[in-house]
């Protein structure tokens, strides 16, 4: 996939705090984990084919995979280079590191291989619709990356309290709520099995919605997600 300028050059240069792939970081949430051989930013396994690597956590932002210091300074904010990663977001079935990054988004004979902190759809803010319904946007894409609000999906995880909504099946079918946006619709939820239970019911705009939990098999199944971190892979340093 082809970086914004600036990024490119980071990476090329194998410099920057955290955005580049020289820093030599392990994998994992906070960069920790072993140096090894298990992936270089941006090799070759084959002629004209180049793999790189990517984390998203809980609050939808995109990091290369080796950054040492994830936060909202270092992660990916370019419209245009999120929505082209995640429209060609599915499955990881290439036979490679599938266990590892078990999503992949393909740009011609680029493999972007991504793992993720919960899912790897994660709602961040809710935009107006052209519709009778606003759009849930997801992973900072703005209105280029969203889909219409579905109240009814809502579903609460009773496992760990995280609240989810239906996302494109092709990612999965599920996508995490950010905890903030999660947060300011808290009072909206009605508890009818009692507080101990998920919630059943969702006011909004005067409407009353019964939540399906249709999602909550998939859920609580593993689904396609990443069900928290993915075991670590050992990232080679850049030489030179």
């Amino acid at each position: 996939m082809r970086l914004p300028p600036a990024l490119r050059l980071r990476v090329g240069a194998g410099a920057g705090a955290g955005a580049g792939v020289g820093a030599g970081a392990g994998v994992g949430a906070g960069g920790s984990g072993a140096v090894g051989t298990g992936y270089r930013q941006g090799q070759s396994p084959a002629p004209r084919t180049r793999e790189y690597f990517y984390y998203i956590d809980h609050q939808g932002q995109l990091f290369l995979d080796d950054t040492k210091v994830k936060n909202f300074i270092t992660c990916f904010k370019d419209v245009a280079f999120l929505t082209f990663f995640f429209k060609r977001l599915e499955p990881n079935r290439s036979g490679r590191y599938e266990a590892e990054f078990p999503f992949l988004s393909l740009c011609g004979r680029e493999r972007n291989f991504l793992r993720c902190d919960d899912r790897p759809i994660v709602f961040t803010q809710l935009l107006p619709g052209a519709g009778a319904r606003p759009l849930l946007s997801y992973c900072g894409g703005g209105e280029r990356l969203a889909v219409p609000f579905q109240p009814e999906s809502l579903v609460m995880l009773p496992d760990n309290g995280r609240l989810y909504h239906a996302a494109p099946a092709k990612a999965g079918g599920v996508g995490l709520v950010r905890s903030a946006l999660a947060i300011e619709w808290s009072p909206h939820f009605e508890y009818g099995a009692g507080p101990a239970r998920p919630p059943t019911h969702f006011r909004w705009e005067g409407r009353r919605y019964r939540l399906t939990q249709e999602l909550l098999p998939l859920l609580r199944a593993g689904g396609t997600g990443c069900a928290g971190e993915s075991p670590a892979v050992p990232v080679t340093p850049r030489q030179g």
